[in-house]
């Protein structure tokens, strides 16, 4: 920019009289003009460089004559950059794109949850106060009723056979500690060694029953507690989902016998035909839930049955052996239910035992 401003002063024009001559300038008044308007402009481009600085990203063209100059400034990013650019931008945009796309599935997620939501809540309503229909099944009804009945009678027994567990428990351990105090008075009494010994006997001998006795119990309450929070649990949680889908269907169910009961336009036309599409897909899976509830209840019945009868056999006869004083018999009813005792010095209980 100084060369324009000097090739400008270069070429200014000097005014020449009719003989030829320079016109006279006071004091050369025109030369002290030129050499101030030169010190203001190179003043003004030195400021402008310090603040600005140079464009590193930019390149100057430059293609001047004689008496003038012409830049042009091609910015050298856009040449480089544009492929990239576009690249970018097309990633930008499919990335746009996705997003939007999950922000709508999500929207519509929400908007079909929140419709469901207040159809079942109106229907649970309404067959609350007796202004609502319900779909009733009486003979699956009656065996969910039964099954929970007998469900809170067997939680009761595995409460009453854990808490057998941990007295019985406790007492062979009090019989275990006595029959060792009596060994040890037995050594330390000679008046009283065989009164002292054969007790001793006899509690390590009952303690040994004991542990046996104590392994069929433990047998027995695992066995129940699988049979209740297990296997009638499971059974429950399918009831539960066949409850919330009869709702389901009754709520469709009566929203299609409100829609059919109103005017028969365009527009009420295309909503009958929505929810009757509704009220099928429900409708199916009501009695998809209800076939798997009954098939659950026919195979829990016969389940509880067979692991019943085997395991109050077994409580009996080992209670009955225990009490009897019949070592041997009780060890036979432990091969005979396959019931594998504790190891030897395991003298804390289960975690059976301590429920």
């Amino acid at each position: 920019m100084t060369d324009s401003i000097m090739n400008k002063a270069a070429t200014m024009e000097i005014p020449i009289n009719s003989n030829g001559d320079t016109g006279t300038l006071t004091e050369d008044d025109s030369l002290e003009q030129a050499a101030k308007l030169q010190w203001s402009l190179d003043e003004k481009d030195l400021q402008q460089v310090m603040v600005s600085g140079p464009n590193l990203n930019e390149t100057s063209i430059v293609s001047g004559g004689y008496g003038g100059t012409a830049e042009g400034i091609i910015p050298t990013s856009s040449i480089k950059g544009s492929n990239m650019h576009h690249s970018s931008s097309s990633s930008s945009m499919t990335a746009e794109e996705t997003t939007r796309g999950v922000a709508v599935e999500k929207l519509e997620t929400v908007k079909k949850w929140s419709l469901n939501t207040y159809k079942c809540t109106k229907q649970m309503i309404s067959e609350r106060f007796g202004r609502g229909s319900r779909t009733v099944d009486l003979e699956l009804e009656a065996q969910i009723e039964v099954l929970r009945d007998t469900k809170r009678k067997y939680e009761n027994v595995l409460r009453l056979a854990r808490a057998l567990t941990n007295h019985f428990y406790n007492m062979v351990q009090t019989q275990h500690a006595l029959g060792d105090t009596f060994a040890d008075l037995s050594q330390k009494s000679p008046e009283l060694r065989d009164e002292f010994g054969y007790n001793a006997e006899t509690q390590k001998l009952l303690c040994k029953n004991g542990e046996t006795l104590l392994g069929a119990i433990n047998f027995f309450v695992s066995s129940i507690n699988t049979l209740v929070n297990k296997t009638m649990e499971d059974t429950l949680m399918t009831i539960k989902m066949y409850e919330n889908a009869r709702l389901e269907y009754d709520a469709y169910r009566s929203d299609l016998e409100e829609l059919s009961m109103g005017p028969r336009d365009a527009v009420a036309m295309a909503r009958i035909e929505a929810a009757q599409q509704q009220y099928q897909v429900q409708k199916d899976k009501y009695e998809r839930l209800r076939s798997d509830v009954a098939i659950k209840l026919k195979f829990l019945e016969e389940n509880k049955v067979k692991v019943m009868h085997k395991q109050l056999l077994l409580f009996h006869n080992a209670i009955s052996a225990y009490f009897a004083g019949n070592q041997q018999q009780l060890e036979q009813t432990l091969k005979q239910f396959n019931v594998k005792l504790k190891p030897p010095g395991a003298d804390k209980p289960s975690w059976l035992e301590e429920q």
